[in-house]
């Protein structure tokens, strides 16, 4: 958990072609998100699509625009806790630069990252166990 304001911060990301799976993912589990007041950032269209689900979120840019590297920033301050990024391994994108650039640091800084659905409900699964739900 963030030592510096005590609020779990997740980044959710997810390249064009896995949004649809972002938002099925989120939609499994939007109660453990809001039952426990997990703070949610996501890139721009990510954002967008989550918010359309249902869920409240801190929107940055898009990726491409720079989003990736907002979040980036973001978590060598210490302020992001998780990442979720459902990357698509067989596409292009131009934006990789930054994609490897959020990879390395979570890796330097020691963050989680879960690339697909099933590492990401991993993730939830355990953190279910650390976060009762919130009475507020």
């Amino acid at each position: 958990m963030n030592s510096e304001n005590k609020t779990f911060t997740i980044a959710i990301i997810a390249h064009d072609t896995k949004k649809v799976d972002m938002v099925g993912f989120v939609r499994d589990h939007i109660a453990f998100f809001q039952e426990r007041n997990i703070h949610l950032i996501a890139t721009g269209t990510t954002g967008s699509y989550l918010e359309k689900a249902g869920l409240e979120v801190e929107r940055m840019l898009s990726g491409p625009l720079g989003g990736d590297a907002q979040i980036a920033s973001r978590m060598v301050e210490g302020k992001v806790d998780m990442i979720i990024f459902f990357r698509d391994p067989l596409g292009k994108h131009p934006h990789e630069v930054d994609v490897s650039m959020l990879m390395r640091l979570c890796d330097v800084h020691n963050i989680p990252l879960a690339t697909n659905p099933a590492a990401a409900s991993r993730f939830v699964l355990s953190l279910k166990e650390d976060f009762p739900k919130s009475s507020t």
